[in-house]
């Protein structure tokens, strides 16, 4: 089949290139534009206890004063507010609520900190439209205004709260994309360059990738955002050009490293890159089927961001899959090997591949050594998964602590209770009749009484008298691990000692991200098993073997728990973070077992090669080694690199996911395909085929991925 993809590209290289183009114009054109939320709350479905709490709010208190944005007082010297501060405070606030911006509903003063040094505005807005474009507008008003009504006073006014930090996320999301791209272009330019020693060749995927497979791939997850009714987060924004980049690079480079051995085979240019298609095409299309499969393993997670990255991410991998058997082919096929590679000429002669020649005796002298060593280097950093702890606050992750709503959330924390910028609410409602308020004095108490609770204010009685709003507020900030407890004894209380014939309901921050942790859990329970049995069924079939998926993903598992536990002793141990974003070990088992998966396939399916053409498991694990080699460690260097550029983003939850996901690619690389699994396959040796003998040696006119135009050569080289 792959040989046939290959050959339609390469005899038809001007009508590929045009159906490309034609195909991406149109999904451009036709596109929506991409909707985006940075509401936490919306990425949890309606089953959850604090979305439930949040919509009975709304129905309940349609009109209750809810801060979506809080503005803070303070003075420019830093020392106490004077009277004179606080009448100016006042009135800056009271001039905002009459401008009339859009989105604002109400503008209040709030209370003074017990230090004196502080002096909350309160902002309102519509709810409806909570982390959309239009309230970061309204932010962004609101925050110039209020800074302008401060000049001439001795005040100094800074936003912050929900809409804020919505906005200073999408700020620094947008300059986390241009670092990004900035970084993995030159990344990918520098080292393809050094590979090829050729422009064209190092210029020629960037541009196509960019140019064309960009395009046609943001329209699609444009397409299906809309289709599915998803949610967009601008976060992922920065993965999708890494992974772009990245990963088709990755392909570009095991296609081309074929060609060039072809072409040293003596194979007329044409020829060789169609047999390149077809000899690599399968390696390929089950390494990015693998990626798809992991990354659709999404769909099952509870949480919208999940949700909206998985397809996002299958399709820009799937796009860039169709490009790499298609149209690199095409647009190779009509330059000549000369111009394609100038100004080298060494691709005409075949390199010795000395160091690899060399690891890959090792390989066949001593295939228990490397498999030992190797295996204990991944299980002795497995062991730092132990101290893993999660954190929850996506905000202060995504953005850095110098961004203005970051400013205003820890001085607020600093200077009144921790919990005060987001409180708790207990809502009590009754089935029947009209609640019963006698009963709340002593329900309030018991609530105050909860380990962790600094404040209960009196209940707010909703209009009909059926519903009750409690606003509790904690000690502690609404993302910390003591908050999230806190707020399950919080729970507890409220559902047990909710008064006769009620139900209680517990809403709020700290109570989303109480479910967050909740729905991660099932994701761990779900996304991962899934994703790892799909992943066997394509290894399965790819080798026609039920013993070789087995030890390849036991493989990749162990590569999976070294990236955490490496990811958890530099963050956590060395660098003293509180926890690792919540979501991180999702997307790193992800991007680690499916690229992991990647190169052991491109390692095994060469090894299987070798074998066919008759050689002794030990002696195939070795050329495989040799020839291979260098193809895995060109990929694996680049897609580290890359994903090392979301580094520069200068948010945690990009550092952590940048480090994590690169480091993971440098032990599928350089230690997992490199030396486990080739070691492991030369120690089981036939068995490892069974009952598919995928190793036997092919005899002339034996079916092969090119069996209509190979016959019994040497093995070439990558």
């Amino acid at each position: 089949m792959f040989h046939r993809i290959g050959r339609v590209a390469v005899r038809h290289p001007i009508w590929t290139i045009l159906a490309w183009l034609v195909v991406a114009v149109a999904v451009a054109a036709t596109a929506p534009s991409l909707p985006s939320s940075s509401d936490q709350s919306s990425f949890l479905p309606k089953s959850y206890e604090s979305i439930q709490a949040a919509e009975l709010q709304q129905s309940a208190f349609p009109s209750a004063f809810t801060p979506s944005a809080i503005v803070l007082y303070q003075r420019s010297d830093g020392g106490r507010l004077t009277p004179a501060d606080l009448a100016d405070a006042t009135k800056i606030t009271t001039e905002l609520g009459a401008k009339k911006i859009d989105q604002v509903q109400q503008v209040v003063p709030g209370p003074p900190s017990k230090d004196g040094r502080y002096v909350l505005g309160l902002v309102s807005m519509d709810t409806n439209n909570a982390g959309q474009p239009s309230q970061l507008d309204a932010a962004k008003t609101l925050r110039q205004d209020a800074k302008d009504l401060a000049k001439g006073t001795q005040l100094k006014a800074e936003l912050g709260g929900s809409a804020a930090q919505g906005l200073d996320q999408q700020d620094s999301s947008a300059r986390a994309n241009t670092l990004t791209f900035a970084g993995t272009f030159a990344i990918i330019l520098i080292t393809l360059l050094i590979i090829f020693r050729s422009p064209i060749l190092a210029l020629l995927p960037l541009l196509v990738l960019l140019a064309v497979v960009s395009s046609t791939a943001t329209g699609l997850i444009a397409d299906a955002t809309k289709l599915f009714g998803l949610e967009a987060s601008s976060s992922i924004s920065a993965l999708l050009i890494v992974v772009l980049l990245g990963v088709g690079t990755d392909y570009y480079l095991f296609l081309m490293f074929r060609y060039r051995e072809r072409l040293r085979a003596g194979d007329e240019p044409k020829e060789a890159m169609i047999n390149a298609v077809g000899r690599v095409g399968e390696a390929i299309a089950s390494a990015a089927g693998a990626v798809i499969i992991a990354f659709l393993a999404l769909l099952l997670s509870t949480l919208g961001f999940l949700k909206q990255m998985g397809p996002a991410l299958a399709i820009t991998v799937a796009v860039t899959l169709v490009a790499a058997l298609t149209l690199f082919p095409a647009i190779c096929s009509l330059i000549s090997p000369r111009a394609l590679f100038w100004p080298s000429k060494a691709w005409r002669t075949e390199p010795s591949n000395a160091r690899f020649a060399a690891l890959g005796r090792g390989v066949q002298r001593r295939p228990a050594l490397f498999a030992a060593v190797s295996g204990l280097v991944m299980v002795a950093l497995a062991l730092g998964t132990l101290g893993f702890k999660a954190t929850f606050d996506l905000a202060a992750g995504s953005m850095p602590a110098t961004k203005e709503s970051m400013v205003v959330q820890t001085e607020m924390q600093k200077a009144y209770s921790a919990g005060a910028a987001e409180p708790t609410s207990v809502l009590v409602t009754t089935t029947g009749g009209r609640l019963d308020t006698a009963l709340l004095p002593a329900y309030e108490k018991k609530l105050g009484a909860v380990p962790g609770v600094a404040d209960v204010q009196p209940a707010a009685i909703s209009k009909d008298g059926r519903t009750a709003s409690i606003t509790v507020t904690l000690e502690y900030g609404s993302a910390t691990d003591q908050a999230i407890s806190t707020v399950g004894d919080v729970r507890a209380v409220a559902h047990a000692d909710a008064p006769p014939g009620t139900t209680a309901l517990v809403g709020g921050m700290s109570s989303i991200y109480k479910d967050i942790d909740a729905a991660v859990n099932h994701d761990y329970r779900t996304v991962f098993p899934l994703a790892a049995l799909l992943i066997m069924i394509i290894l399965g079939l790819l080798l026609r073997s039920v013993v070789a998926p087995w030890y390849l993903m036991a493989s990749v598992g162990l590569g999976f728990g070294a990236t955490l536990g490496a990811t958890v002793l530099i963050f956590q141990n060395s660098l003293g973070h509180s926890g690792l974003m919540f979501m991180l070990p999702v997307i790193m088992y992800l991007f680690v077992v499916a690229i992991g998966t990647d190169y052991n396939i491109l390692m095994i399916a060469r090894l299987r090669e070798e074998a066919r053409e008759g050689r002794d498991p030990r002696a195939a694990a070795s050329m495989a080694v040799r020839h291979a080699g260098p193809t895995v460690a060109a990929a694996g260097f680049i897609l580290a690199a890359t994903f090392a550029t979301l580094m520069l983003a200068g948010n945690s939850l990009l550092t952590e996911m940048g480090f994590a996901v690169s480091f993971g690619i440098v032990v599928a690389a350089f230690v997992m395909a490199m030396f486990f699994t080739p070691s492991l396959t030369a120690l089981i040796g036939h068995a490892a085929w069974w009952p598919g003998h995928q190793d036997r040696k092919t005899l002339p006119g034996q079916g092969s991925a090119d069996s209509g135009t190979r016959k019994l050569e040497p093995a070439g080289r990558d």
